[in-house]
């Protein structure tokens, strides 16, 4: 088996000797190029190269989930095929949902023999992923499309996302810490909470309007807090379509509601309640923005957006696992 490592040198829990030990232990077992990411977008070309090759079995990304979302884009920058490559994933990030979704440890090394064992036994699973674009017809209408691995969102937790990326970009480090500030600042700074402007459409039912936060799911946990999983949508899986979470009023109150109803989720429950909006399995549907709102993918902030498509592509692509 020939394979490609996409190394990301800025991942935040694994050390150059760390990163050396599992080069060693991959290198053993296959016949492995390894490249370092240089900037940002190299992991998705490398993607594409990988996709585009002939001869490359496997890609496995080394570092966090947004690593992880630019070889995924690279892979299928034409589309789903089972002649691509497959994925394997080593954690290097601070949080690294995709993979612990995946049911992989979260220690990089122990990743490491669990990838080995499931190639010996020659382990796999294909997974849903979901893809969103600009909407026909709008002034996104021309945003090049992207692939999300586990959840995306318009509005209040992309706002929070992208304060945390300044953060990082002024040099603090990626703690839980650094994201519940964020939060509180983006409640308090926010100024569509009171009166959403999302509008979500889907094909055969109303509209639903006045949105003030919008999140969407493509498997469950949402999110870990430390060890901690987070469930914003407990039935959402890589094996069916997309789960939406979305809330038409963040007062204090309620916000002081929904938290403590997300930091006592379970796969059984999540968030509920009079403005809480919970939608199962959806193919495809449109979130529209009466103003522009961010926009967050497998935590990557990516701007803003007044309309943005989403689709739940089932079978999308084989992991190794």
């Amino acid at each position: 088996m020939r394979a490609l490592l996409v190394v990301n040198p800025a991942a935040t829990t694994t050390s150059a000797r760390t990163r050396d030990v599992l080069i060693h232990a991959l290198a053993s077992e296959m016949k492995l190029e390894v490249v370092t990411t240089e900037y940002r977008g190299h992991a998705r070309d490398l993607g594409r190269q990988a996709a585009d090759s002939d001869d490359i079995d496997m890609v496995v990304a080394l570092g966090g989930d947004g690593t992880v979302n630019e070889v995924v884009n690279g892979l299928l920058h034409r589309g789903p095929d089972s002649r691509l490559p497959g994925l394997a994933v080593v954690p290097g990030g601070s949080t690294n949902v995709f993979a612990r979704a995946l049911g992989l440890p979260n220690d990089a090394v122990e990743a490491t023999g669990a990838l080995l064992d499931a190639l010996r036994e020659e382990r796999e699973r294909t997974v849903g992923l979901g893809l969103a674009a600009g909407t026909p017809g709008t002034e996104d209408e021309s945003v090049p499309s992207r692939w999300f691995t586990f959840c995306a969102g318009l509005g209040f937790d992309a706002g929070v996302v992208g304060r945390v990326e300044q953060q990082r970009e002024l040099g603090r480090r990626s703690t839980h810490a650094l994201y519940l500030r964020q939060v509180l600042r983006q409640f308090l700074d926010d100024p569509h909470r009171r009166h959403g402007t999302i509008t979500l459409e889907r094909p055969g039912a109303d509209p639903v309007t006045d949105l003030v936060l919008s999140i969407i799911c493509n498997t469950s946990p949402w999110t870990f807090l430390g060890n901690r999983p987070v469930y914003a949508a407990p039935k959402a899986s890589f094996d069916t379509g997309l789960d939406v979470l979305a809330l038409s009023r963040m007062s204090t109150p309620s916000v002081a509601r929904y938290a403590t109803q997300l930091l006592t989720s379970s796969p059984e429950r999540g968030p509920h309640g009079k403005h809480a909006v919970t939608l199962h399995d959806l193919a495809d549907f449109t979130l529209h923005s009466k103003a522009p709102l961010p926009l967050q993918m497998d935590g990557d902030h990516l701007g803003l957006r007044t309309s943005v498509t989403f689709t739940g592509v089932r079978r999308a692509l084989r992991v190794i696992v």
